[in-house]
């Protein structure tokens, strides 16, 4: 709004400009004496209508440079107020992270899940967009498969991560691996109260969530384990409506403290869609007070929950 507003302005100043040389040589050619009158007073309401437009792009910058400090004020009380909500509300808990949109994620997300007295176990990360068309033959040879589409390769392959993470690294994850399509780090095959799966994508050609995130979600349900599936507020293609269809918890926007917040309420057994974005349901888990909630670990699954 505010460049606007001062491109308007900067139009206006180049009409008057423009108006002002006509004025010039109006009078100088013509001599018109009613011409010039009539220029003059055109040349005075653009000028009013330039200082009123300065006036109101002052008062439209004081009101961004006022919004901008509540909002420095909004993320300091929430960083304060953070431990205060989440602390060991986690304890005991084990949790892997799955990032499918290799954009890597917040920083202080595993800083919060550590703070709320969670152990990260395990970290996966899938790289290139896992587009396996300069790997297919080397992929098929290495894991003696053969006769699968792209979709039904990349399918199975996302099937072996999920499995890897329940029953420990595998030779498909080996391959991956090897093959720069796949980073892992932590512990493999160890009990798991919860995978965090961090989806969206800002590019359209690197959404795989049909073939790659939702395959991941099916095996580890199979397994029984809770899935988390989260993004970040400002991905341009978002997977919480896909990820909503398999009935698992989602909060859109994970980069933030109040979506953080939202995960460890839910992890303790808050099922629902928490976030900003139209398919968010609420934005927060009902919060409790003291220590962790008497329900202990919880589900992924959305259930039944009338408050939803």
């Amino acid at each position: 709004m505010i460049i606007d507003l001062k491109y308007h302005i900067a139009s206006l100043v180049a009409v008057f400009l423009a108006l002002g040389i006509g004025i010039l040589v109006g009078s100088t050619l013509l001599g018109n004496d009613a011409l010039t009158r009539q220029q003059k007073q055109l040349a005075d309401k653009l000028m009013l209508q330039m200082e009123q437009l300065r006036e109101k792009n002052e008062a439209v910058e004081a009101r961004a440079s006022a919004l901008e400090m509540d909002n420095e004020r909004q993320k300091q009380f929430e960083k304060q107020v953070l431990p205060v909500l989440v602390r060991e509300r986690l304890s005991g808990y084990r949790l892997a992270i799955i990032e499918t949109n290799s954009y890597g994620f917040p920083d202080d997300l595993i800083a919060t899940l550590r703070l709320a007295g969670a152990e990260v176990q395990s970290i996966t990360t899938v790289l290139n967009g896992f587009y396996i068309d300069g790997n297919r033959q080397a992929l098929e040879k290495k894991l003696g498969w053969s006769n699968l589409t792209d979709e039904q390769l990349t399918t199975r392959l996302a099937a072996e991560i999920a499995r890897g993470l329940v029953k420990g690294k595998n030779k498909a994850m080996e391959v991956l691996v090897e093959e720069d399509l796949l980073k892992i780090s932590g512990n493999y095959g160890v009990p798991l109260d919860g995978v965090i799966i961090i989806g969206g994508s800002q590019d359209r050609k690197m959404v795989r969530v049909q073939a790659l995130d939702l395959p991941l979600i099916d095996t580890l349900l199979q397994y029984k384990v809770p899935v988390y599936g989260v993004e970040e507020t400002g991905v341009l293609y978002s997977y919480m409506q896909d990820y909503q269809k398999k009935r698992i918890t989602t909060v859109d926007n994970i980069d933030t403290i109040p979506g953080q917040v939202a995960l460890v309420y839910a992890l303790t057994g808050k099922p629902g869609h928490y976030g900003v974005k139209p398919t968010a349901q609420k934005f927060l888990p009902e919060l409790d007070e003291g220590g962790q909630p008497a329900d202990g670990k919880g589900t992924s699954g959305i259930g039944t929950d009338s408050r939803l």
